[in-house]
């Protein structure tokens, strides 16, 4: 299999999320993995737990990070988060890039189960690709209700190179 590479939009958002060699970290929408790549390029002792709606996101992901899979720090599975339940008690940070669930419709549900299972301090990381400018206010807004009524304190921050925008929520106690 050829070396993919992994864009610059999703490195820059894991290098933002400090992940570290020990955080145990559930990734929304896997996708085709290059997120799942460079998270698990990170970790040591610690976990990333993937999931997808898609069965193609999934294949594509364990295909891509095989290495991870074998060597037990990747999980992937083809589920919706509403029925997740997250095999690691406690995450320390969750990750979503372009997934349009807390933006688009009434997600508490599911912000309620990341409230659950994160660790007080722990931050949900949910970035967008800012193609459509005109949109942005209305992600960061929906997306950052849905964090701020579920339990997170929330901020929001911008690539340098206005590309991908940020919207974290930190558990409070």
């Amino acid at each position: 299999m050829a070396v993919q590479s992994i864009p610059t939009r999703i490195r820059w958002a894991v290098d933002y999320m400090d992940v570290q060699p020990s955080d145990h970290v559930l990734e929304i929408g896997c996708g085709p993995g290059a997120g799942a790549e460079a998270i698990c390029s990170r970790l040591e002792t610690g976990k990333l737990f993937a999931i997808d709606r898609s069965e193609s996101g999934v294949d594509r992901t364990k295909r891509r990070c095989a290495r991870y899979v074998s060597s037990g720090r990747l999980t992937v599975r083809q589920i919706d988060l509403a029925t997740l339940r997250v095999p690691v008690k406690r995450l320390h940070k969750v990750f979503a890039f372009n997934v349009n669930l807390f933006w688009v419709r009434d997600c508490a549900d599911e912000v309620a189960l990341i409230h659950e299972r994160v660790v007080p301090g722990g931050s949900v990381f949910l970035f967008y690709e800012t193609k459509f400018p005109d949109q942005m206010p209305t992600v960061v807004a929906g997306a950052s209700a849905a964090l701020s009524q579920g339990g997170f304190s929330v901020s929001v921050v911008e690539q340098p190179s206005r590309a991908v925008i940020g919207i974290i929520g930190k558990r409070l106690g």
